[in-house]
């Protein structure tokens, strides 16, 4: 979040990363071509508002029928949902102007941050922690690799359709992934379970004594609990 508020510090002060704003624009202008401007509103799709919602939904259904749990569902709905009242609350503060370069799709609403991007960066990352649940090392690995680089194809799609700034989609990554990172936190990452952060946090509490904790005495109590459990 403080990256989004750099970001924007820039934006202000024509200082930093603006500087690429209108180069990137250009280049995404001055070579579209009929194929490459399909293909990139196909990929653009999925950070759409119908695109995430349909892929969060799909994921969720399937996700419950292999590991069923009500958090699951009020995650996903925080997570997805917050995005977007997030995305389109700092758009009306902010109220920055698009590109006026050579627009090759559809848009609405104000520039900064980028909505397909901040909702590509928080979706993606949601799907691919809860469809890692009990899976593999490498399956996570993968998951997650593959969420962050089709967030950055989105994101890259908006710059070059000519409908966003490249500091609009960098703030849209960046605000996408903080709040995935807040929600992910408060549901105990892939144990899904509201407030379990702060349930252990107290259970390690009640079993560390206070004079122990510098020597390290927490560490063993965090494995004492991660047995018991």
């Amino acid at each position: 979040m403080v990256g989004v508020g750099v970001v924007l510090a820039m934006v202000r002060t024509k200082f930093g990363l603006e500087s690429l704003d209108y180069r990137f624009a250009r280049f995404g202008a001055d070579h579209a071509r009929s194929w490459s401007t399909s293909a990139m509103r196909a990929l653009s799709n999925f950070g759409g508002t119908g695109g995430v919602i349909v892929l969060a939904l799909a994921a969720t259904v399937a996700e419950h029928a292999r590991r069923p749990s009500r958090s699951l569902w009020f995650f996903m709905t925080l997570t997805v949902g917050g995005q977007f009242a997030l995305s389109n609350g700092i758009k009306v503060l902010v109220e920055r102007a698009r590109p006026d370069i050579r627009p090759l799709t559809g848009f609405s609403g104000a520039s900064f941050p980028s909505g397909h991007s901040t909702a590509a960066a928080a979706t993606l990352a949601a799907v691919a922690l809860i469809i890692s649940r009990g899976r593999s090392r490498q399956f996570k690995t993968v998951a997650a690799a593959a969420a962050v680089g089709v967030a950055v194809t989105v994101a890259g799609t908006r710059v070059f359709l000519g409908v966003h700034w490249f500091t609009d989609v960098t703030a849209g990554l960046l605000l996408g992934w903080a709040w995935f990172a807040l929600c992910s936190i408060a549901f105990g990452g892939r144990l899904l379970h509201f407030g379990h952060s702060v349930a252990t946090a107290e259970r390690i509490a009640d079993h560390v004594p206070a004079d122990s904790v510098s020597s390290g005495s927490e560490s063993d109590a965090v494995s004492d609990i991660g047995s018991a459990g």
